[in-house]
């Protein structure tokens, strides 16, 4: 290159990437934080959701006027936001008019930005990708979940895989019921639950599906995953027919840093979660967090409080505000009040509306993770070489809660449904102090190793961002030379 056109490419602007996401915490989180990957090495990174998640996440982070559209400095690059109008529409009704409103916006938007180099689609809006291909603009998807349940679907939606039907099981871990190259025998408990036939969330499902349908129109497949953790999975689905795309892993996509942009629609409780855990003893306290959307049911509240309690052991409990009235009657008061009250056995408890979950699991108190398995969780509980504790409710969790119990050797699995106190303690004390804890600690300890590495400087994820950034940057240089 010459020094003329060096020169050039260090005048011309950065490219611009535009990332759009479904509007559900667990989607914004790995969405985000690609964007901040990608700007840390010189892009410019527009992230777009809708209206009412843009609201949220500016009250939760306090934002100044105008910080969000304008953008923020992350490493050589900018994060900035957009917002697509949802007219306040609640989540079952917003994905029929995000289906039907969103891409006509989506359009304009592109429109409006006509240095757009490549559009980061979700699998909830598989429109995302119709839209870029219409504009003449590169795409690519972000499958925010695991290698292994990209591959489920896959196989489900290209006819590959017969599901057997729900009556038949038995919900016995060890017995066959699906099997895919590459990933552990499935039991109908295991696969996810969207695409069986009791799912509830059937536009969901569809959209999801919708996504394979096109997805021959991205140029690059990112998945939040590390190529270590799933080396079985990623080597065989290369030999599916039809030929499948190429997975890309850029995970685990969590927070490497504590930076101004963040994406939480719920104001966490940082400083008050930290010097709580700062006052509890190396590995004692029982973290329990079910995510942003899984509702339990008051029963299990109640089994859940009294369980946690009856352990002994400190816990910090996520309880969203809409579910926090299904305690049982004093429970706030004897044993979980502000910063946490003395209980039998000299455990300490406390409840929160959210949490900065990175740093609790970070935290050296923490000795465990009672969780729904959600992908983010999954991820990020792995990155912190936590054990856990697994309570997977719906969709890809009961197929990341098997990794992690019986492939990764993480955890232990929470006996439920129906969900009894004395389960919750049996299992806490398991992943605590039972008798293969050392052993799951150590392995926790090794994933979290590999983990870091991947997201570090030449790591195998790192190098693929890099590769994306490169590429997508010669393809920007190119059209500026001819234009």
């Amino acid at each position: 290159m010459s020094n003329n056109e060096v020169a050039a490419a260090a005048a011309a602007p950065p490219p611009h990437i535009v990332l759009v996401c479904f509007p559900t915490q667990g989607h914004i989180n790995p969405t985000l934080r690609l964007a901040k990957r990608l700007a840390s090495k010189g892009l410019l990174a527009t992230f777009v959701t809708t209206s009412g998640a843009g609201a949220k996440i500016a009250a939760a982070s306090a934002s100044p006027p105008g910080a969000m559209s304008s953008g923020v400095r992350v490493g050589r690059g900018r994060v900035r936001f957009e917002f697509l109008d949802d007219h306040g529409n609640e989540r079952d009704d917003l994905m029929r008019f995000l289906a039907a409103s969103a891409p006509a916006a989506f359009a304009e938007l592109l429109h409006r930005h006509a240095d757009v180099a490549c559009v980061v689609g979700n699998p909830f809006l598989p429109w995302a990708v119709d839209v870029a291909a219409d504009a003449g603009v590169p795409a690519a998807v972000l499958w925010p979940q695991s290698c292994a349940v990209f591959s489920v679907y896959y196989h489900f939606a290209h006819g590959l895989v017969e599901l057997p039907p729900e009556e038949d099981d038995d919900h016995d871990d060890a017995r066959v019921v699906v099997s895919i190259p590459g990933i552990p025998p499935l039991s109908v408990a295991e696969l996810p639950s969207f695409l069986l036939p009791s799912n509830p969330f059937k536009m969901l499902t569809e959209a999801i599906l919708g996504q394979f349908e096109n997805i021959g129109k991205s140029s690059w497949v990112f998945v939040n995953s590390f190529s270590e953790l799933e080396l079985d999975v990623l080597a065989a689905f290369p030999s599916v027919s039809p030929t499948p795309p190429e997975l890309i892993p850029v995970g685990p996509l969590i927070e490497l840093d504590d930076d101004a942009v963040r994406g939480d629609m719920i104001k966490a409780a940082d400083d008050e979660c930290v010097r709580w855990l700062d006052t509890q003893s190396p590995r004692s306290v029982v973290y329990v967090a079910v995510g942003s959307i899984v509702e339990l049911p008051a029963d299990e509240v109640t089994e859940m409080a009294h369980g946690l309690a009856s352990t002994g052991r400190p816990f910090l409990w996520v309880l969203r505000p809409e579910t926090r009235p299904l305690l049982p009657e004093g429970f706030v008061v004897e044993v979980a009040a502000g910063g946490g009250v003395a209980i039998a056995g000299g455990g300490r408890g406390v409840v929160v509306p959210w949490s900065p979950q990175e740093r609790v699991l970070g935290h050296a108190a923490t000795g465990c993770f009672l969780t729904h398995c959600g992908w983010n969780s999954t991820l990020e509980t792995v990155a912190a070489g936590v054990p856990v504790v697994a309570f997977p409710q719906w969709g890809d969790q009961c197929t990341d809660a098997k990794f992690m119990v019986e492939e990764l050797g993480i955890g232990v699995r929470l006996r439920a449904p129906p969900l009894r106190r004395e389960a919750v303690r049996e299992a806490v004390e398991a992943a605590v102090a039972g008798e293969d804890a050392d052993a799951m600690l150590a392995r926790a300890t090794s994933w979290s190793a590999a983990a870091r590495a991947a997201v570090a400087p030449g790591g195998s994820s790192d190098r693929h961002v890099q590769a994306f950034v490169d590429e997508v940057t010669r393809r920007a240089s190119g059209k500026a030379s001819s234009s």
